[in-house]
């Protein structure tokens, strides 16, 4: 999964992507000519330890969640130029977004002379993602206006439902309700996934906060469920430069100062829980003498799409699947002994999966 992290100006937005990824980027002078930085935060799983333990495999490899950190917009943001051209198609392409909104007070650090204020900026970032939806409906219902001009038969008629599923959508956007709130049909649900539209994307609202603030953090995160949160929309708190700092530190010494300060959990754990959650994911794993792996997959998936996460050719040719949860086989001790106990299933197509499940794939091709 991808989750580009986006925000005004000064919002700590790297700041927060050296914490989640444990990176080092430059924090400071970083241009909107700059590229993108991209780092791969390795997911925490305490199961995939003890799984390594047990099967003592060649190579243990957990699952990985990318953030992108967006230089700012060529043309700004908040300034009512909206969001567009190359800035658009990077974050068109994420699986989710962060939206970085600064609240920490720092004078050597500008803040556009308007003062700091979160919840302002929260709100602009908001109507950002909302404007360049709504730019791209009015472009494609003047196309299909063009369009329908010399269409005949059924080509009208799937242009006829178009727009009125674009009207719909557009009314839906100018009334506030962004597109991932709106209902859909599930043939109307895969229309709208090809215009890759930001206000359907999950979107997690992080508040970066001075080190100082640490006792207005519960006053913060109730502000944030009842203002911000809503279906769709995740709220977090996050000590930006504070998590940083800690991140680069040896992990043993990080966890004594964590647990000194009251930090509470690391700045990479809550960015890849809060991953999850936006994307409604969950981890299964393979377990072999030569690898060990998490693999995360949509809640509500079956045997088949799993499958396919780890090849093209297993969902393809699936047979069947073993599966045993890791309860089921850390109690047990081994596979063979959970099947012996008859906890280790065979699972046809439109079998679940689970979180947690251990899984061995049968195909044939």
């Amino acid at each position: 999964m991808e989750i580009a992290i986006i925000g005004l100006p000064f919002s700590g937005k790297t700041t927060i992507f050296n914490a989640a990824t444990r990176g080092a980027a430059q924090v400071a002078g970083y241009s909107s000519a700059a590229r993108p930085n991209i780092g791969v935060a390795k997911v925490p799983d305490l199961r995939l330890s003890t799984l390594s333990e047990m099967y003592r495999p060649e190579k243990t490899t957990h699952a990985e969640v990318t953030f992108i950190d967006l230089p700012a917009a060529p043309d700004g943001l908040g300034q009512t130029k909206g969001i567009s051209g190359e800035y658009l198609n990077r974050i068109q392409s994420a699986d989710a977004l962060v939206i970085a909104a600064r609240a920490f007070e720092d004078p050597s650090v500008p803040d556009g002379g308007d003062g700091v204020d979160a919840f302002r900026d929260i709100e602009t970032m908001l109507y950002e993602l909302a404007f360049a939806d709504l730019e791209i409906l009015e472009r494609r219902l003047n196309r299909i206006e063009q369009n329908n001009k010399g269409a005949r038969g059924g080509d009208r008629d799937a242009m006829l439902r178009e727009k009125s599923l674009i009207s719909r959508l557009k009314e839906g956007l100018e009334g506030g309700a962004p597109i991932r709130n709106q209902a859909l049909s599930r043939e109307e649900a895969r229309r709208v996934n090809e215009f890759q539209f930001l206000t359907a994307k999950p979107v997690i609202v992080v508040v970066n906060a001075g080190e100082e603030q640490m006792d207005e953090a519960s006053a913060i995160m109730d502000r944030l469920e009842s203002e911000v949160a809503t279906d769709g929309v995740l709220c977090s708190t996050l000590f930006g430069k504070l998590e940083m700092e800690l991140s680069e530190i040896d992990p043993e010494d990080e966890e004594e100062f964590r647990e000194s300060l009251g930090a509470g959990e690391s700045g990479l754990d809550r960015m890849v829980r809060l991953s999850y959650a936006a994307l409604d994911q969950i981890t299964f794993f393979t377990c072999g003498p030569k690898d060990v792996r998490a693999w995360t997959v949509t809640r509500g998936d079956d045997a088949v799409k799993a499958a396919g996460r780890i090849h093209t050719d297993m969902a393809r040719g699936f047979i069947r699947a073993e599966v045993v949860t890791y309860g089921n086989l850390v109690e047990c001790g081994s596979e063979s002994e959970a099947r012996s106990r008859g906890v280790l299933k065979q699972e046809g197509k439109t079998y679940t999966v689970e979180d947690g499940d251990v899984i061995h794939f049968l195909f044939n091709v």
